[in-house]
C-alpha cells in the first residue's frame, strides 16, 4: 500500500493512481515489493525538525527516508519530502513536476538499497532516477 499525505501545508498530489502504479513497477523491476510506503509532503521547517530530531543534521534537505522494512525483498517505510526544496530545485534543474517525481523515486531507491554518499553511488543513483523517470506513464 502506498499513501500520500501532507503535514503543515496543503498539497494534493495529482494523478495518485498513476504515481502508485509507477512506484510499484520500480520496486518490482528492482526485485522487491512494496508492502507499506508513506510519502509525506511538508515544508522546509517541518523537515528540518525531523532532520535535527532523528538524524542530528542541522541542514535543509529535500528528502528524509526512514526504512522500516523487516522482511527480505519488501519495502516498508516513510519518505518525507520538502516541497519548499522541490520548488527551489525545480527552478535550477527542471520543472516542479519532474523534480517532485525525481525526489519521489530517489526516496524509493534508497529503500531499495541504493546509496548516494560516494561519487560512484551518486552516479548510479542518478542513472536509476533518469531511467525510471523515463518510464513514468
Amino acid at each position: 500500500m502506498i499513501t500520500f499525505q501532507s503535514e503543515d501545508l496543503v498539497f494534493n498530489l495529482k494523478e495518485k493512481r498513476k504515481h502508485k502504479h509507477w512506484l510499484l513497477r520500480v520496486a518490482k523491476e528492482e526485485g522487491k515489493s512494496i508492502t507499506e510506503l508513506a510519502y509525506v509532503f511538508c515544508s522546509d521547517t517541518y523537515l528540518l525538525d525531523i532532520n535535527q530530531t532523528y538524524l542530528n543534521h542541522d541542514t535543509l534537505t529535500d528528502i528524509v527516508t526512514f526504512d522500516q522494512s523487516e522482511k527480505p525483498n519488501t519495502v516498508e517505510g516513510d519518505i518525507f519530502i520538502s516541497l519548499d526544496r522541490v520548488r527551489e530545485n525545480a527552478e535550477k534543474f527542471s520543472t516542479q513536476d519532474s523534480e517532485l517525481k525525481r525526489v519521489m523515486v530517489h526516496g524509493l531507491l534508497h529503500l531499495l538499497g541504493y546509496k548516494d554518499k560516494s561519487k560512484s553511488d551518486k552516479e548510479t543513483m542518478t542513472l536509476k532516477e533518469n531511467y525510471y523517470l523515463e518510464r513514468f506513464d
